[in-house]
């Protein structure tokens, strides 16, 4: 593939007009000072190869100081572990040397697969020695040999490891998509969910197999929960069935502003308010209702009344937990709806779009931010949580994982106390907030 001066030009022009006219601006970049640095570095973008034409973008883009913004073709570029393989990677001192850490596999992912399990090392791709912060590559569509140990740094083994072809779209980048939920039973009547994605552009899918999985637990017994958002890589709408099953009633889980209300300024009392639609019908009225209009909203749980594990929920987080699932933890925290365990979110949360630069290129660009119901924007900062515990990486490739461990030792106690607990958040208690 190859690009003429004139194509390049045309795509550094697209992404400026496209920042210039949608880009959220949380972190406050000066743009004045953005178009110079990107005016600046044109002719060396115009005369490098393929690989610096697109990591020099990307670099400008990175300038903007916004997640969610990624300059990818549409055949699919370099995506990070937990977009290729699925799962995630740390980087973690051994002895002396540096080595990533594989933290979180996803269920019947291509890195699960091939037999990778937490806590393994990766040595080698391709026989290339990877270490922080040289983060391996990985393209769809592509087969790789890794070569991984154990935490112990022994027992190396060769796998091999295939991508599944991906190519973007106006929805999303070139991923492969994880199993977006996985239910089971523990002991004493512990269900577990595990969620790395939320997948569908408005969650539909996605809230009627969790609807599924729900049912399946109380079934069996449920009456305590674990909601294991490790390594979530987001997604979409869905999150808000998942916040709904957390409180009986129908409050605010947080709310979006345009870069419009942004830059005008905005009072949280006077923003509509929105329950995540139940249905194709509901989806298609909350549509046309914001078709002509600021779609800056105060988006509510859907009210699917009181559930047996309420008030006995944990949930599990950790640095790789990102986007929809840091405001599932934020809602949940804010309103002591879970304990919150692990390590802190990625602090990721802003909402994005996909557009067509040119050449084949695609602008993933945010365009709306997400503040908590508080007013507050976890950009940048993440979701602290109730209780941080990490996981040892011996212990964890061992099969002992420390804060699923902490979750049950918690839901244990909870059960004992349920009956003590806070009495669930009102509506008319959340519309406090000062005006930003």
């Amino acid at each position: 593939m190859s690009l003429n001066p004139n194509e390049r030009i045309k795509i550094i022009v697209s992404i400026k007009k496209h920042v210039l006219k949608h880009h959220i601006n949380v972190a406050g970049v000066s743009y004045d000072a953005w178009g110079k640095v990107v005016d600046e570095r044109t002719p060396t973008l115009l005369t490098a190869d393929i690989s610096g034409f697109e990591s020099g973008v990307q670099q400008l883009l990175s300038k903007l100081g916004s997640s969610h913004t990624v300059f990818y073709h549409g055949s699919g570029n370099e995506v990070l572990p937990q977009h290729s393989i699925n799962a995630t990677l740390r980087g973690v001192k051994m002895g002396d040397d540096e080595r990533w850490m594989f933290l979180d596999v996803f269920d019947e992912g291509p890195a699960h697969v091939a037999g990778i399990k937490p806590g393994d090392l990766l040595i080698a791709v391709d026989g290339v020695s990877y270490a922080p912060p040289s983060m391996p590559p990985f393209r769809t569509g592509q087969t790789y040999a890794l070569t991984v140990s154990t935490s112990r740094c022994n027992n190396t083994r060769d796998l091999r490891i295939q991508v599944p072809a991906r190519k973007g779209t106006k929805a999303r980048p070139p991923i492969v998509e994880p199993k977006s939920l996985v239910h089971t039973m523990l002991p004493g009547n512990v269900g577990l969910l595990k969620i790395p994605y939320f997948p569908g552009a408005f969650g539909l899918r996605f809230a009627k197999t969790l609807d599924a999985a729900i049912k399946d637990l109380k079934d069996q017994g449920c009456d305590r929960l674990i909601i294991d958002l490790r390594g979530n890589i987001g997604g979409s709408l869905g999150f808000a069935r998942l916040a709904s099953y957390m409180s009986p009633g129908r409050i605010p889980i947080g709310h979006s502003l345009t870069p419009r209300r942004l830059r005008t300024g905005y009072h949280l009392g006077v923003l509509p308010r929105v329950p995540m639609p139940g249905s194709r019908a509901s989806l298609l009225f909350t549509l046309g209702r914001f078709a002509f209009r600021d779609k800056s909203v105060v988006l509510l749980t859907q009210g699917l009344g009181k559930q047996p594990f309420h008030n006995k929920i944990a949930l599990l987080v950790n640095e790789c937990t990102n986007s929809a699932a840091e405001m599932v933890a934020s809602f949940a925290a804010e309103n002591r709806l879970a304990t919150v365990i692990g390590n802190k979110t990625g602090g990721h949360v802003l909402g994005a779009v996909n557009l067509k630069v040119g050449g084949g290129y695609w602008l993933r660009l945010p365009i709306f931010g997400w503040y908590t119901s508080r007013g507050e924007s976890l950009e940048g900062k993440g979701v602290m949580p109730d209780l941080v515990v990490d996981v040892d990486p011996v212990l964890l490739n061992a099969g002992l994982d420390q804060q699923m461990e902490k979750a049950i030792e918690v839901l244990t106690t909870a059960a004992q106390v349920a009956s003590a607990a806070a009495p669930f958040p009102k509506e008319s208690d959340r519309y406090t907030s000062p005006s930003p």
